[in-house]
């Protein structure tokens, strides 16, 4: 869809802003009856028709240039077609202007019967410049919905990616305490193996004392035995005294 600031559509305007003058110059100049005033009125439309076809004719240049390859220009036929049909237009709206002015030239009656006839032939003309402006206006509503629906998605990709972030930042967090939970299994099943390296150790030399212990009571007797509970006796009484009463 051709944008609004196509520098067609900114010919095209200021085109038919002097039609639109043109025409109210020609109001004028029909129901005038100061015959200085409608020499003056008649130059003046017949300049401002000679202006507005040449303007007419480098648009319908330029037109002919962007068909040669549309796609360069971004538009495509309907577009072309589209603009061939509003200078034709606008060619016919200016030459019923000139014809009626030229037409005007002759008696008084005939050439207000005449202006009429041409003024009425002009309104019934399609209203170009309105169909167009729509048109313009439908292109800039569309444009606003598209730079809004852009504006929106922009948006929603913003939210996304923070909440990508968020969640990248979440995920790093959780890597760490699940590494944090790793190593300090590690650590204590080192413990644990050292533990039962020590126990079996201690189990170990526990054994071996019990088994001197039995082959020491076995070789002394049973009167060795109690000897040696009396001696183990005495000794603790002596610690306990050593302890509780010095």
């Amino acid at each position: 869809m051709p944008s609004a600031q196509d520098p067609f559509y900114v010919v095209k305007a200021e085109i038919q802003g002097s039609i639109d003058k043109l025409q109210s110059t020609l109001h004028q100049w029909e129901y005038t009856s100061d015959a200085e005033e409608r020499v003056h009125l008649t130059k003046e439309v017949l300049a401002g028709c000679e202006s507005i076809e040449w303007q007419v004719d480098e648009l319908d240049k330029a037109i002919a240039v962007a068909s040669r390859d549309p796609s360069w220009y971004g538009i495509d036929e309907m577009e072309l077609e589209s603009r061939r049909k509003w200078t034709s237009s606008a060619r016919t709206q200016v030459g019923t202007v000139k014809k009626a002015v030229e037409a005007g030239k002759g008696s008084s009656s005939t050439s207000h019967a005449s202006a009429n006839g041409m003024h009425r032939e002009l309104m019934r003309l399609p209203n170009s410049h309105q169909n167009d402006t729509s048109r313009q206006y439908a292109a800039h509503d569309n444009d606003d919905f598209i730079q809004s629906e852009s504006d929106r998605q922009m948006l929603l990709i913003k939210k996304q990616d923070e909440e990508l972030d968020e969640l990248t930042v979440s995920v790093q967090r959780i890597g760490g305490v699940g590494l944090t939970i790793h190593e300090e299994l590690l650590g204590q099943e080192r413990i644990i193996d050292d533990l039962g390296a020590e126990m079996e150790s201690t189990s170990n030399r526990l054994d071996f004392v019990q088994k001197k212990v039995a082959m020491v009571m076995k070789k002394a007797g049973a009167k060795g035995q109690i000897m040696m509970i009396l001696g183990l006796l005495a000794l603790f009484v002596f610690l306990f005294i050593l302890v509780f009463f010095t």
